[in-house]
């Protein structure tokens, strides 16, 4: 038996996942800590879900474009700065930003302050990109910008080198 099949009978079966405050998979990268809620495993891939805390002064990812997946951000503590495409948008606590396939979109933390947000990915396809960043850190390897251009390819991602 696969693991998938595994995964499709439990669902069948009405089984479903708790994760508390303390538990899931932890990914750093740099100054941002990451809590992987559901990493897709659970909804027959379909969503995979994230808390992030962005250090004060993170800046995030360049932007970039997602190819097969809707991206959501829902800010529960803090401030974020999303830019997409020339816009930028603060965001605050209660905010709900929505990034769809093919919409040019970064976000930092500019503030003295942490940041939290979750985030949500449509199908799962993402969780796995920031599994592969963690793993090059983890290698003593430098995340260098051709790295990161590397591991985003894997996952029907690349830069939007035009608003570079």
């Amino acid at each position: 038996m696969t693991e998938e099949t595994k995964t499709s009978e439990a669902q069948a079966d009405g089984a479903i996942s708790v994760v508390g405050p303390r538990d899931g998979e932890t990914i750093v990268l740099g100054t941002t800590r990451m809590r992987v809620l559901e990493d897709g495993s659970h909804t027959g891939h379909r969503l995979a879900i994230t808390e992030s805390v962005l250090a004060p002064h993170t800046q995030g990812p360049p932007q970039h474009r997602h190819g097969r997946h809707d991206e959501g951000f829902y800010v529960l503590s803090g401030n974020v700065r999303f830019t997409v495409g020339d816009e930028d948008y603060e965001a605050t606590a209660g905010t709900l930003v929505m990034v769809p396939p093919g919409t040019p979109h970064t976000f930092a933390n500019l503030t003295d302050q942490p940041a939290v947000m979750l985030s949500t990915f449509t199908p799962d396809l993402y969780v796995q990109y920031f599994r592969d960043l963690q793993e090059v850190l983890a290698g003593g390897r430098p995340l260098t910008p051709q790295a990161n251009i590397d591991a985003m390819s894997r996952y029907a991602t690349q830069p939007a080198t035009d608003l570079a």
